[in-house]
């Protein structure tokens, strides 16, 4: 059984989070974490995500070591909660999005020390999709258009989403590009598409959970991968599933293709 705390304990992903793995043979919710002052401060965990009680108290801070900690917050929570993990000796699993080169770098760093899984999106789906993308892009090569469409709910804070950059990162590896080589969106009277270059575009519509499409086009056919998120159960139990296969790895810093076999 792997022992587990949840960061964000009382948002969205959290009390998923909760709610999926109470009902887990494999994890165990030791703790649940929230800022301070929050109004859900010291009510059970459980009744919170909406599954009875089950023990844990919402806090503000780790009391107990837990096998690994499951981070789905802002990047200066990451922040603080990577260090604690690195300092007590705990495996993360980072979910959170939006960080930049920094954080990652600290993450390296954090991830001689302790298991480390980060990544923009924690569904399998997605995460396969990553993969075959990379490869029809190198496949298709130049002769191409790749343009990479996202969309999500109205209340999302970061453009493009982390998993837009995942999957235009797993194109570029493919290709030997960078993200010079990334154009995001098109305006004005002279926006003719240059040869090799990689299109970004961003949705914010609604409450779409999360929609991503690359599109690969030339003159006369066009190849499209889509994976369409309709609930963040997908999410959560994709880091669930992280969390445990994390807790039996040595110390680095890993990817969900890396728990895939991808």
């Amino acid at each position: 059984m792997t022992n587990i705390a949840i960061t964000g304990a009382c948002g969205r992903m959290g009390q998923r989070l909760i709610a999926l793995a109470s009902s887990s043979d494999q994890l165990t919710v030791v703790a649940a974490i929230e800022r301070p002052n929050h109004p859900f401060m010291g009510r059970d965990a459980g009744e919170v995500a909406g599954v009875g009680p089950i023990g844990v108290p919402i806090a503000e801070d780790l009391q107990i070591k837990p096998d690994v900690l499951i981070d789905f917050t802002a990047p200066s929570s990451m922040r603080n909660w990577l260090e604690v993990c690195r300092q007590r000796g705990i495996g993360m699993v980072i979910g959170t999005t939006g960080l930049p080169t920094a954080d990652h770098a600290a993450i390296d760093v954090a991830s001689a020390q302790i298991a480390v899984l980060q990544s923009p999106n924690m569904s399998l789906g997605v995460n396969v999709l990553f993969k075959i993308a990379g490869q029809v892009a190198k496949i298709l090569g130049d002769d191409y258009d790749i343009e990479i469409l996202e969309g999500h709910h109205r209340f999302k804070k970061d453009a493009p989403s982390g998993t837009a950059l995942g999957l235009a990162d797993a194109i570029l590896t493919a290709t030997g590009k960078t993200r010079d080589d990334l154009v995001y969106g098109r305006q004005g009277d002279e926006a003719v598409r240059e040869r090799g270059e990689i299109g970004m575009h961003s949705l914010r519509i609604g409450d779409e959970v999360g929609r991503h499409t690359a599109y690969f086009a030339a003159l006369g056919e066009r190849l499209e991968l889509t994976h369409v998120a309709t609930n963040r159960d997908t999410f959560a139990h994709g880091a669930l599933r992280a969390a445990a296969w994390l807790a039996t790895q040595k110390p680095g810093r890993y990817r969900m293709a890396d728990l895939l076999g991808l």
